[in-house]
């Protein structure tokens, strides 16, 4: 299936949300979905980031890989199938596919000058959920 590292954190602040990047490297969303070495997960927020677990990924099953990401509000991928992109939006999570790899970091940076500018509509929604 696969193995979480989980990493302590002191960290729950209101208003931030869950991200997962599948990635190879460990530092950009450099992978398929179907085929991602592990998913870093990191919980942001509009003036905090930390990351929060490493997802590694040792069996290639999409329904399986669905579950282990449970709890994430966006995953970000450099493509994904047909089937698995349902599978990740029936399960809550909101796909972000690039075409090209791109930095981790520079990510998070987008993030959070969104989190404190304006959100886009679906972290919006998102924060609004979380709220209730």
């Amino acid at each position: 299936m696969g193995s979480t590292i989980k990493v302590t954190s002191n960290s729950s602040a209101k208003g931030s949300i869950k991200v997962a990047f599948a990635t190879n490297d460990n530092e950009n969303i450099d992978a398929h979905f179907g085929s991602a070495a592990q998913f870093n997960v990191y919980d942001i927020s509009a003036d905090d980031c930390e990351i929060s677990t490493i997802i590694k990924i040792e069996e290639k099953d999409v329904d399986k890989t669905v579950a282990l990401l449970k709890g994430v509000d966006i995953v970000y991928f450099v493509n994904i199938g047909a089937t698995a992109a349902a599978k990740i939006i029936n399960s809550g999570i909101f796909p972000i596919k690039y075409k090209e790899v791109v930095s981790i970091d520079d990510e998070i940076k987008k993030l959070t000058a969104m989190l404190n500018d304006k959100p886009a509509p679906f972290i919006k929604k998102i924060l609004e959920k979380k709220a209730a």
